[in-house]
């Protein structure tokens, strides 16, 4: 058996802007050291399946650098991780015009490599998956396709492709966002029913948008002109091919909007997340950094995340992730604060430059204080700023250095704050 892994990158990643501003949706950072797209790729390689492909085509610049300092298997190794970004060729010569229509144009690459099946993921979910006992199961059912699902409520069931299943884990149905007054009181399931943190049963199966193929199938299945796999070549297959559904019992997450990026990043600062990066058996890979240990002085830490190489002053910080080689000068008090930190270091040479110039350092300057923000790499935040202090002040919207969505405020990636700026 071969496994090809393809993760989808995804398109502009309109509804994380404008944390995609310069670079893809998989590209983001997260919690702290990581891109989102260390989370697929690292679900991959703990379950053996070392050859990745990433299929992308915004903003690619970023996310192939990161992808290049970070996967490198050895020269007696088979894996990889490579990107496909999209290309013009004589058969094609558009961009990509969807998930199926992505994976169609790139036939040419992956069938060189001879797989038996293919493992589709997505760029953006949050979840730690056996992709191993996922495969097992689809090869001993004898599918042509298996369709990872997760248990939701009704009301959830409207955001998602829904699956109604036989004794044998066969679907016979399939339904795309069902409204909320369609009746669905024959697709729910029985067994190990769960609660939602809303106290709602999650009785329906919905597609997480995980799939495995046998290679003949997915080649049948995009033998036309489909460009997405589940508003159209999954419903269509139901009719040809024998899909089978995989329930996966574990936590899942679309980490897609700003309000679900947040509420994820924040939740891993908590003493049970409902993800672990702290399993030495199947870790979160990312890029190795020599940096030097995080320094911390005179400051009150409390449910917090830190990255390597921060220098924190004198300040308390509560319920926020300090990404890679942050900079918090004195007195300042953080609350609910993702701060993505900085590319690099500022030198004496650099500091006094910004000081004749009167433009604040990388990182956050002294008597700051900060609640409910992101705070992209390498932005400079001047002293005595108060953001995000007022929440009812706060309007949703897009600013010159900033935005705000769904009441959280997002600065800019190199951005520059004055000092005594308020937001």
């Amino acid at each position: 058996m071969k496994v090809l892994s393809l993760i989808l990158g995804g398109g502009k990643g309109t509804r994380l802007y404008p944390l995609t501003k310069e670079r893809s949706k998989p590209a983001v950072p997260f919690a702290g050291k990581y891109r989102i797209v260390d989370i697929p790729i690292s679900n991959c390689i703990n379950s053996g399946f070392e050859q990745i492909y990433i299929l992308t085509q915004f903003n690619s610049a970023s996310l192939n650098m990161h992808i290049s300092n970070s996967y490198n298997f050895d020269r007696f190794s088979r894996g990889f991780v490579e990107i496909l970004a999209a290309e013009q060729t004589f058969e094609h010569s558009s961009w990509y015009e969807g998930t199926a229509d992505a994976v169609r144009k790139n036939f040419i690459h992956f069938k060189t490599q001879k797989p038996t099946h293919y493992i589709i993921l997505s760029g953006d979910q949050l979840f730690k998956m056996d992709l191993e006992k996922y495969m097992k199961q689809h090869v001993d059912s004898g599918a042509d396709i298996t369709i990872a699902t997760t248990k939701v409520s009704r009301r959830e069931a409207t955001e998602f492709g829904i699956m109604r299943i036989d004794e044998n884990n066969k679907i016979v149905d399939f339904i795309e966002k069902p409204a909320a007054d369609v009746d669905l009181s024959d697709w729910r399931i029985t067994e190990n029913v769960q609660l939602n943190s809303h106290g709602e049963k999650c009785e329906y199966l919905a597609s997480m948008g995980i799939y495995i193929f046998n290679a003949d199938a997915m080649e049948k299945a995009l033998d036309n002109n489909y460009t997405d796999f589940g508003k159209e070549v999954i419903p269509e297959q139901l009719k040809k091919s024998k899909v089978n559904a995989y329930i996966y019992d574990g936590y899942w997450s679309d980490i897609g909007t700003i309000q679900s990026y947040y509420e994820e990043a924040i939740n891993l600062t908590t003493d049970s997340p409902k993800v672990d990066f702290y399993n030495e058996i199947a870790p979160i890979y990312t890029h190795a950094r020599n940096l030097p240990t995080t320094k911390i002085m005179n400051t009150t830490l409390t449910e917090v995340n830190t990255a390597e190489g921060c220098i924190i002053k004198d300040s308390k910080i509560k319920s926020s992730v300090i990404g890679i080689r942050s900079v918090i000068r004195e007195n300042c008090e953080l609350e609910g604060v993702l701060l993505m930190g900085a590319d690099y270091y500022e030198n004496e040479e650099q500091i006094a430059e910004n000081k004749a110039n009167k433009i604040p350092c990388v990182g956050i300057g002294k008597n700051c204080k900060i609640k409910k923000a992101i705070i992209d790499k390498n932005a400079r935040i001047g002293d005595n700023c108060s953001i995000g202090m007022n929440p009812a002040n706060l309007k949703d919207g897009n600013y010159d250095n900033y935005s705000i969505s769904d009441g959280i405020i997002v600065i800019n990636k190199n951005a520059c704050l004055p000092d005594g700026t308020v937001i």
